[in-house]
């Protein structure tokens, strides 16, 4: 080898290991500085507000991080149970500025606040509020600096928030912001270092993710020390239905001295008024030579500038930043203390009452507190007795949230009946995903169904249920017409005609086949109940076509064509990693060995479709025996998975097997694995508190099969709970109590020992104690196949 040739291949390899370094430092110095940020504990900044004495349980900050797709996109900031307002930071990311990595605004990943908004769903994938963000700074360039994205750094340090109140210290220029929530009125208090000269910004049009906004007003009233205005944004959802309008009224305690509007680039300082896509309001107070604390009140509705005023002054007026706080904390004990718990380790109190807050956290109650609110038919209606909601997140609620409000929370369940029973009245049809004043046709199948009939076997009465019921009915048996603003069960005419869902004339063919059979099995159950005897044997009928799609050659749901030909699958291949679709069309959000076991509504069937019961039981532990214990992987894998909604009821199929041991088995090893009490927190996901809610009920004991009055027993998590009911106490105790006592020995309700692994609700309904005496060692049953 001559030296030229030397020479070369010197300053190649130098070359390469420079090519190769530097990305390699560059990844390590981001992954390490991403550690520095997620590594600083909240909650050790000292406050004047302290949580309540269950609230100090709650972690707000659960679920707001870990991987971006993979996140159960909750937020750490303000609302009431249920609460129209919603008022909590939005980040930016550490190197791009990018927004709304987690959908609800606020990722833990990130160290820059752009500043607080009033509106945003909870843990769903969908970017859709942002609604009048407020922005403090200093000096006269905060205007300036907000438009060139020179936003505020900070840290989790400088953090503190627990069920009614959220702060943190921005670190420059060292302002305090507080905030905490009414139903419909967000309140902010901004203390101000000394000797700066305060601003503070509202930013009308702003949209979580930097989502469309039109049609904004604004108005300055000095006088009155106020704002007033208006915007339609076009989130996620908002934007299929033709945006959302929202109108707001902003109240100071007290004077600004100067103040500016804004459109776009252009800053207007001579007016009070102004309209357009892309504007706000820029407000200066007076230099102060000790530290300015200033209050800040925003109200909104979805009715009108007057209502949101009103809502204003009914729910904030006369009352300080303080009082706000201790009222919303004390709704928050209540809902809190619908069920005591007592045993188990601080971790495990922790995710119980950080789940059982964030069940509550939606549906929104959508009117204002004269009852106004904006219908599904895009006019103002009154809401006559009852709370209107939306927001329900029903695909995914269904299984477990609803569930959970029909036995500790029924005033609230009748109320969500009402309102969908309302959206049929002035929209045409139960929705399926309703949010705002609209459709929006997220997801499959038809899950109002379900959570109607289910309330309704479990004794809820007071809502029309004919009218829910022929809505019900229509949409089971016909196809939606073409243009309408509700999807319907797509493909229902090719459903009904062949048994199943033909996979060449529709996408997600398998999953629309078993949701459709889960809500006419529902739909059976109710049409029996209500005395419709015909109707229930031909929903019967249809409740079985998920068998049309078992093929008992490879013993797995697949598609099926039209002449009856089974279409080739992979298993093991998840929707998300099949870019083409190839394999992977006619499933939804999840593998075909993630679908092989979504027919709760009738686990002897399904076990009957396969090759015998000890086949069934293996092949399902196999299933969570390969699953990873990693918390919210990038990779979720084709095996049980927490984080999805398809297979999560699995470990109760195990009861209906004859093997309760391993539902006890996996139920604690999914209790221990996939909740933390950290930032991550979920396994993916929380879908407006449906995984919340699932611990909730399996650490209870319980487990409820949606779309009948039937619960599914599982194992206690905790020593005692006190369960509160309308109007009685459900109490359950786990004898032999011990944290190695995984297991089940035998379960008596009301002293009377049960013979089966299951109850159905009318048993617990007016309380009573269910008793487990639990073991460290597994017990097998005699056989149980009812």
């Amino acid at each position: 080898m001559n030296r030229l040739t030397k020479k070369l291949l010197k300053h190649f390899f130098i070359w390469l290991g420079i090519t190769v370094a530097v990305p390699v430092l560059a990844i390590a110095c981001i992954a390490g500085y991403y550690h520095r940020i997620v590594s600083a504990a909240p909650n050790n900044m000292r406050v004047p507000e302290q949580p309540g004495e269950l609230g100090k349980w709650v972690n707000t900050f659960s679920g707001t991080g870990g991987i971006p797709y993979m996140c159960a996109h909750n937020f750490p900031g303000v609302c009431m149970p249920f609460g129209m307002l919603r008022l909590s930071p939005e980040t930016a990311s550490m190197l791009a500025n990018k927004r709304a990595l987690n959908t609800s605004g606020y990722y833990f990943g990130d160290n820059k606040i752009i500043g607080f908004s009033h509106t945003r769903l909870v843990g769903t994938g969908a970017t859709d509020g942002g609604h009048f963000l407020v922005v403090p700074g200093t000096g006269d360039d905060v205007l300036n600096n907000y438009q060139e994205k020179r936003y505020h750094r900070f840290s989790h340090k400088n953090e503190k928030a627990f069920p009614g109140y959220y702060a943190v210290r921005l670190s420059k220029p060292n302002i305090l912001a507080e905030l905490t929530a009414s139903m419909r009125t967000g309140m902010h208090r901004y203390s101000f270092p000394a000797n700066s000269k305060a601003h503070i910004l509202i930013d009308v049009s702003n949209a979580l993710g930097g989502k469309r906004s039109r049609e904004g007003t604004i108005q300055v009233i000095p006088e009155a020390n106020e704002i007033e205005g208006s915007i339609r944004t076009f989130g996620s959802f908002a934007g299929r239905y033709g945006g959302l309008k929202v109108y707001f009224v902003a109240q100071f305690d007290q004077a600004f001295d100067s103040f500016s509007l804004w459109t776009g680039d252009s800053v207007r300082t001579q007016q009070t008024r102004l309209k357009g896509d892309d504007l706000g309001v820029d407000l200066g107070f007076s230099q102060s030579a000790s530290e300015r604390v200033i209050e800040l009140r925003v109200a909104i509705s979805h009715a009108s500038i007057a209502n949101a005023r009103t809502n204003l002054q009914a729910e904030s007026a006369g009352n300080s930043f303080s009082e706000i706080v201790r009222k919303t904390r004390q709704a928050w004990e209540e809902r809190l203390s619908s069920i005591r718990i007592q045993g188990g380790n601080e971790e495990q109190k922790a995710i119980f009452y950080t789940a059982l807050y964030r069940s509550f956290q939606m549906p929104t109650v959508f009117n204002d507190v004269n009852g106004d609110y904006l219908g599904f038919d895009k006019r103002v209606h009154s809401a006559k007795e009852f709370r209107y909601f939306t927001d329900l997140s029903l695909w995914d609620t269904f299984r477990t949230t609803h569930p959970l409000y029909t036995l500790i929370a029924p005033a609230d369940q009748q109320d969500m009946l009402r309102s969908l029973v309302s959206m049929k009245e002035q929209g045409g049809w139960l929705p399926r995903w309703p949010s705002g004043n609209g459709y929006t046709n997220s997801m499959l199948g038809t899950p109002a169904d379900i959570v109607i009939a289910e309330s309704w076997l479990k004794g809820m009465r007071d809502f029309d249920i004919h009218t829910a019921y022929e809505a019900m009915k229509q949409t089971a048996l016909s196809a939606t017409s073409t243009g309408a603003p509700y999807s319907g069960r797509e493909g229902v005419e090719y459903y009904v005609k062949h048994g199943y869902c033909p996979a060449e004339l529709m996408s997600e063919a398998v999953g629309r086949t078993l949701e459709f059979a889960w809500a006419d099995h529902a739909i059976s159950l109710l049409a029996d109940a209500l005395g419709h005897h015909e109707d229930a044997a031909l929903f019967r009928k249809h409740a079985q076509f998920y068998r049309n799609l078992w093929n008992p050659e490879t013993q797995y749901f697949q598609p099926k064509t039209t002449a009856g030909e089974f279409q080739a699958i992979k298993p093991k291949l998840l929707t998300y990693t099949d870019r083409s679709g190839e394999y992977t069309n006619d499933y939804v959000e999840g593998s075909a060995l993630q679908w092989r076991w979504a027919i709760p509504f009738d686990a002897p069937g399904l076990i009957s479709l396969f090759r015998n019961r000890d086949y069934f039981v293996s092949e399902l532990n196999a299933f969570f025996a390969e699953a990873t214990a990693k918390l919210g992987p990038w990779h979720p894998g084709p095996y049980y998975w927490q984080g999805n909604e398809p297979d999560i009821h699995a470990a109760y199929l195990f009861n209906v097997a004859g093997r309760p041991d391993l539902t006890q088995k996996w139920l604690r090893w999914i209790l221990d694995h996939k909740y933390k009490d950290n930032f991550v927190g979920l396994d993916g996901n929380d879908d407006a508190g449906t995984l919340s809610a699932w611990y909730v009920f399996s650490a209870l004991g319980l487990y409820p099969i949606a779309g009948t009055d039937i619960y599914q027993l599982g194992a206690p998590l905790f020593q005692k709970a006190e369960v509160k009911l309308a109007e009685s106490l459900l109490l359950i105790v786990a004898d032999n109590y011990s944290p190695e006592h995984i297991y089940v020995k035998r379960v008596c309700l009301n002293d009377q020992v049960l013979d089966r692994s299951w109850l159905q609700h009318a048993e617990i309904q007016n309380g009573g104690v269910l008793r487990f005496e639990m073991s460290e060692k597994p017990c097998l049953p005699a056989d149980d196949t009812d």
